[in-house]
């Protein structure tokens, strides 16, 4: 029976975009495990209610759900041992969860502001209203506020980015020669942001562009297959 993941998509449903549920898609190809994809939108919360869960990705495999990237991850190697592991061994899995938690406050608490006011124009009107009203709210400002400031945030944010740069400087993969899952924590950030902004975050000439170049072209080119924009 194949895996089913629900994962996030906005009103064209081949563009999914959650930076988690990239994670996701990118560990399932690094493990060779096929899964059915079942587009979720933001205001679709009972279709993964029974999971247990009101956010993507949720993988089902045969009867088993389960919920969040990173449970998702560690699922899968405990899973599928026979096919190649995401992290390693048991020290780079711990040195992955630590990297889990950079990748979310860092990398896509980071990208958050300078991308989150484009979101809209993806979704379908009833998203667009529930995705603008949430995120207004958390934020305490208008999205177009926050739209205002992200060229000179934008700056800071490349700074802050200065472990992962210095590390890319003297080997491929933050996974070493070959990436492993500490690269699809901090890819599906960018892969995100590449999704739903044509905002340049990265410049051309950084380590961790290039990096991101590589992983675009991972399997067979499935990031960069996905709609996106050329930045």
């Amino acid at each position: 029976m194949a895996l089913k993941l629900y994962e996030l998509v906005g009103a064209d449903a081949a563009r999914p975009f959650s930076p988690y549920c990239w994670r996701t898609r990118m560990a399932l190809a690094h493990k060779g495990v096929d899964a059915q994809s079942i587009p979720w939108r933001f205001t679709e919360k009972a279709a993964i209610a029974p999971y247990d869960s009101e956010k993507v990705p949720v993988l089902i495999d045969g009867d088993r759900p389960v919920a969040d990237s990173w449970a998702i991850a560690t699922y899968l190697e405990d899973a599928y041992p026979d096919r190649p592991s995401l992290f390693g061994g048991e020290g780079g899995r711990a040195m992955a969860r630590m990297l889990n938690w950079w990748g979310d406050i860092v990398v896509i608490g980071g990208l958050f502001p300078l991308v989150v006011a484009d979101i809209p124009a993806h979704l379908a009107a009833a998203d667009a209203a529930y995705f603008r009203e949430s995120r207004e709210a958390r934020l305490g400002r208008p999205l177009d506020e926050v739209r205002a400031g992200r060229d000179r945030g934008v700056t800071a944010f490349r700074r802050s980015l200065d472990p992962m740069r210095l590390t890319l400087k003297t080997q491929a993969y933050l996974g070493g020669a070959q990436p492993n899952y500490a690269d699809y924590i901090m890819f599906g950030g960018f892969q995100w942001a590449r999704v739903v902004s044509d905002f340049k975050v990265l410049d051309d000439g950084d380590a961790i562009h290039a990096w991101r170049e590589r992983l675009l072209d991972a399997f067979g080119g499935l990031a960069r297959a996905s709609p996106g924009y050329d930045v």
